[in-house]
């Protein structure tokens, strides 16, 4: 199960570029695997923390799919910068907010998430 963090501010939302097994690098919302008996929401406010530096409060469960879990969420304290000396983010190349309007950097797994987000927010 996977658990990831969408977080939007000032026209600009949080992602990781990384290595994906789907292909070869994206730029991603920062998220990853739930661990032992971590909630969805417990993992996804550690993932986003280790991969982008930022503490994050969740605002609302965004999606659920089949083993992905997508929550919308706020920053609330920390500074961006990837952590390289942990293990877990050996795939991550950097974190960066990233403006809406740059559609190119999103891609047919991020850009239906976005949209459900706007959707969702009107």
């Amino acid at each position: 199960m996977i658990s990831q963090g969408v977080i939007l501010k000032n026209g600009r939302v949080l992602m990781v570029k990384q290595y994906v097994q789907r292909g070869d690098i994206v730029w991603n919302f920062p998220g990853g695997e739930i661990e032992g008996d971590e909630t969805p929401e417990q993992a996804c406010i550690r993932e986003v923390k280790e991969e982008t530096g930022y503490e994050v409060a969740i605002t609302r469960l965004l999606a659920k799919k089949s083993s992905k879990y997508t929550f919308e969420a706020e920053v609330i304290g920390g500074s961006l910068h990837v952590d390289k000396e942990h293990e877990a983010n050996t795939d991550i190349l950097e974190a960066a907010w990233i403006n809406l309007d740059e559609k190119e950097k999103f891609d047919s797994y991020t850009a239906p998430v976005l949209q459900l987000l706007k959707m969702s927010t009107r």
